[in-house]
């Protein structure tokens, strides 16, 4: 549990862009990209949009809120509904739709870098600004690689059933989307009962660099 005023101020502000920003812009996205190749389910359903009321799911939001608090950081918006029977693209179609999540938190963290980037070249004080600002590339581009991890519900799990051949798909997808969050849960709890990370790995040996990148910090 936080217990300083600037632990509290950081958990208010990861809550804060998790539910009104970075998950909004993520499911609008994948709404906009399934309107672009053809399906209008999420247009249809009140979806593409960025109100972030529209994308708010009421367990994954409080799930959010508390794991913040207890300084985990564990929660999720409410899927975007599309009909990949109606997307343009073939079997990339449903992977592109997917992307688009993932491609929309990695704008997010490139435009926050920016001015990030300004900041530090100047050596501008800034006050509370900077750690807000740097806080704010983290969360997007830890969403990004995240997502694009290919387990199911993940986004990641899309691009890999694009990427196989037919014959292999369909003897992989229907497994993996009955057992897909069990099999999350347990890659991402694995540490706790002393597995090996993998989790942690990735985004050590992904986010961190991108972060240097993007920052150069």
């Amino acid at each position: 549990m936080p217990t300083s005023g600037q632990d509290l101020l950081v958990a208010a502000v990861l809550i804060v862009v998790m539910l009104g920003v970075a998950f909004p812009v993520h499911e609008f996205s994948h709404a906009l990209a399934a309107y672009r190749l053809g399906d209008s389910t999420a247009r249809y359903m009140g979806r593409l949009t960025l109100d972030p009321r529209a994308h708010f799911d009421p367990m994954g939001g409080l799930l959010m809120v508390f794991s913040v608090l207890g300084g985990v950081g564990i929660g999720w918006a409410k899927p975007t509904p599309y009909n990949p029977y109606n997307l343009r693209g073939g079997r990339w179609g449903e992977a592109i739709v997917s992307v688009a999540g993932p491609i929309s938190n990695l704008v997010l963290a490139l435009a926050a870098a920016l001015p990030l980037r300004f900041i530090v070249a100047t050596n501008m004080d800034t006050g509370i600004f900077f750690p807000l600002l740097y806080l704010f590339v983290h969360i997007n581009l830890l969403l990004m690689v995240f997502n694009l991890v290919p387990i199911p519900p993940l986004d990641g799990s899309k691009l890999l059933y694009a990427a196989l051949d037919p014959q292999t798909e369909r003897q992989v997808r229907p497994f993996l989307d009955q057992y897909g969050f069990v099999i999350l849960l347990l890659v991402i709890f694995m540490p706790y009962f002393g597995g090996p990370d993998i989790i942690g790995a990735i985004f050590g040996g992904v986010v961190d660099p991108l972060e240097r990148l993007l920052t150069g910090l």
